[in-house]
């Protein structure tokens, strides 16, 4: 029975990887009966890492401003459930650990402030470590088959407790009175948790042949109309399609989404449009189908580059690229294809003619597709390349092959090769160069 929930747990991440619903964790937690003296709320803040969305921060709102003279890591305790849906049994979510504490500091929002240094503010604002097994915002959602999806937990498990005083600050070099004292019953988060990043996309729905398509995206901070910008279009995995009460999952759900909001990510300041479908898991070619009508027409009414839109995708995902980069050529300037599933040869001949950029990437020790399917996809694709009337130099540039060892992943998720592919910025910026 362990065996199984662990493999159900593993399977969910084959198609997901994690996620949010609205692309956050923002549903609000029941309110608490009653607070503690001089606390006014409470607020989880998230962050999307490599491997998903976790509580990052916690805010404590007071009443007026915080003294930060008086506060330490130990002024408060933190602590999470341990939970991981790639590897541990839902039960598991009701076990608990103290988070790591790293930086302590007032604030006059709910938000982090990038050097960890106190601004005048009512909030106190304890950051956490994201080395720690807790804090993960993703749970199983729904197990209709032996195929589950995933959403992120409406009631996050993220508690408090308060070790010391904390007090008002005055402007004088005193400290003011006491805003509120030490307390030992955990409090739970009373207020929508604020998600950086995932918070910004925009959630939407497309409607085709009575498919209905659920899609997030996100435009650049400063867009014009009038300009043109570069697309990167994420299929996400199995797990992270739509199942009637999981929408968003696939922005928090891991990194693809919201790394090309980020230049330590990308490598380039480039402003990228990105669009994120959230397909209902009705089979790769209607799918397919249902993604590209939804991409022409976000393109029809975004200030898209039509010459440089691109695929990246996340193990399922690979079924709807291949079918899309098959079926309809020149739609995508480029792709990248991580952990996914083996093209076929009649796809690999239709993509041959168009010569589209791919780079595929695998983890040796792919324990639900096997890393076969990322060589003999190279393989076929190099093979129809040749074919189509390149040498072998140029079929092995344009579709170009990465394995990931055990020791390439910063998590033990072997199938989860969009890991290390998109920690490598080399890689992204790469596909962002196909078309230009």
């Amino acid at each position: 029975m362990r065996h199984l929930r662990h493999l159900v747990a593993a399977v969910a991440t084959a198609g997901a990887l994690v996620a949010s619903s609205s692309g956050v964790a923002s549903a609000a937690p029941a309110p608490q009966a009653k607070l503690e003296k001089g606390i006014v709320s409470i607020t989880p803040i998230t962050q999307v890492y490599t491997y998903g969305q976790k509580v990052t921060a916690v805010a404590i709102e007071y009443s007026v401003a915080v003294d930060p003279r008086t506060l330490d890591k130990g002024t408060f305790t933190v602590s999470d459930s341990i939970y991981n849906f790639r590897f541990n049994p839902i039960e598991d979510l009701a076990k608990r650990a103290d988070r790591t504490v790293t930086r302590i500091y007032t604030n006059e929002a709910p938000t982090l402030n990038a050097d960890g240094g106190s601004d005048r503010g009512r909030y106190v604002i304890v950051e956490l470590d994201a080395a720690d097994a807790g804090g993960n915002t993703v749970i199983v959602s729904k197990c209709p088959t032996f195929m589950c999806t995933v959403k992120v937990n409406p009631d996050l498990p993220t508690k408090i407790k308060q070790n010391e005083k904390v007090y008002a600050k005055t402007g004088k070099k005193s400290r003011g009175p006491v805003l509120g004292n030490a307390f030992k019953a955990q409090r739970a988060m009373t207020a929508p948790a604020v998600n950086l990043l995932a918070d910004e996309f925009v959630e939407d729905t497309y409607l085709k042949g009575g498919i209905v398509l659920p899609y997030s995206y996100h435009l650049p901070a400063d867009y014009d109309p009038e300009r043109s910008y570069p697309m990167v279009v994420i299929l996400p995995g199995h797990g992270m399609g739509w199942d009637g009460a999981n929408l968003g999952v696939q922005v928090a759900a891991d990194i693809p989404a919201t790394a090309w909001l980020q230049s330590s990510w990308t490598g380039t300041d480039e402003d990228v449009i990105v669009l994120a479908p959230q397909n209902q898991r009705v089979g790769g070619a209607a799918e397919a189908a249902t993604m590209v009508a939804l991409v022409r027409d976000f393109m029809g009414t975004h200030a898209v580059d039509p010459g440089r839109v691109y695929a990246s995708t996340v193990s399922y995902g690979s079924q709807l690229a291949w079918q899309a980069l098959s079926t309809d050529p020149g739609l995508f300037a480029g792709a990248l294809i991580t952990g996914g599933f083996q093209v076929s040869e009649e796809q690999a001949t239709k993509i041959a003619a168009d010569r589209t950029p791919i780079w595929v990437t695998h983890g040796t020790n792919d324990h639900l597709l096997k890393v076969s399917f990322g060589q003999t996809s190279t393989a076929l694709l190099r093979s129809a390349y040749v074919a189509s009337g390149l040498s072998q130099a140029e079929a092995e540039g344009l579709v170009r092959y990465t394995e990931y060892g055990n020791e390439s992943f910063s998590q033990p998720d072997y199938h989860a090769a969009y890991g290390p592919t998109y920690e490598d910025s080399s890689i992204l910026q790469w596909l962002l160069a196909q078309g230009e």
